[in-house]
């Protein structure tokens, strides 16, 4: 799987994907978008600000949040190459402005509380025993990961059992094919609750509820469906 990222850049959203139930035919509709946007403001109200495709050094910075811990800044500084490499007499001065940098940063994630990530996934064959296609980038053991500052993050699904199925009426199931390559890629747009997190060394987890997520070929663009994880 493959994260979009910025350079130590964040963009802040209370903007988030909504939809009511899977829509096989991931039609934008005007009525359909009303919805999501409602159903996006109540996650933002419940659960904070959401960052949008944030970089690693961001995740890094909401890890530390989360888990109410002080982040090693004095180590940060001295491994920035902008502070390893710099004359001698310039070293102190690198050192404050670098310092001020990753605190600004670290104070940005405050009150988040959701994450809005594009991923790269794959779609599995249609089960008509089941009546459902899997997407396993979703499945419970599935997880985006973050390298940055040292540090190595992941992000994982609590309700990746639940989130992977996408229900669909076999009739659909044809057409629904025919929108994705015959490797099955698609691009996720998925909003995501931050549960918890879970420290490690080196790292450690930040786990996630998927609440929605848009799915699109990913050659092609094509709108595949949106699914909100447990409802019909």
């Amino acid at each position: 799987m493959r994260t979009y990222f910025g350079f130590m850049s964040t963009v802040l959203s209370a903007f988030l994907l909504g939809a009511c139930g899977a829509q096989a035919d991931g039609a934008a509709a005007t009525a359909s978008t009303a919805s999501g946007s409602a159903a996006a403001a109540a996650v933002a109200q419940k659960t904070g600000r959401a960052l949008v495709n944030p970089d690693a050094s961001t995740m890094v910075f909401l890890y530390y949040e989360l888990a109410k811990m002080t982040p090693p800044f004095d180590n940060w500084v001295e491994d920035d190459n902008r502070v390893k490499f710099a004359p001698a007499p310039e070293k102190a001065a690198k050192r404050v402005a670098v310092r001020e940098e990753l605190q600004s940063a670290a104070a940005s994630v405050k009150g988040v509380g959701a994450l809005r990530l594009t991923v790269d996934a794959n779609l599995s064959d249609y089960d008509p025993t089941y009546g459902e296609f899997t997407v396993r980038a979703l499945a419970p053991s599935s997880v985006v990961t973050f390298n940055a500052l040292g540090q190595k993050l992941s992000v994982s699904f609590a309700n990746g059992r639940t989130a992977q199925i996408w229900r669909v009426p076999a009739a659909q199931a044809q057409a629904i094919r025919d929108k994705v390559s015959t490797s099955g890629s698609i691009e996720l747009d998925v909003l995501l609750a931050i549960d918890s997190v879970l420290p490690g060394p080196g790292g450690g987890s930040i786990v996630t509820n998927v609440i929605e997520y848009e799915m699109r070929g990913a050659r092609n663009g094509l709108a595949i469906g949106r699914v909100k994880p447990g409802q019909p």
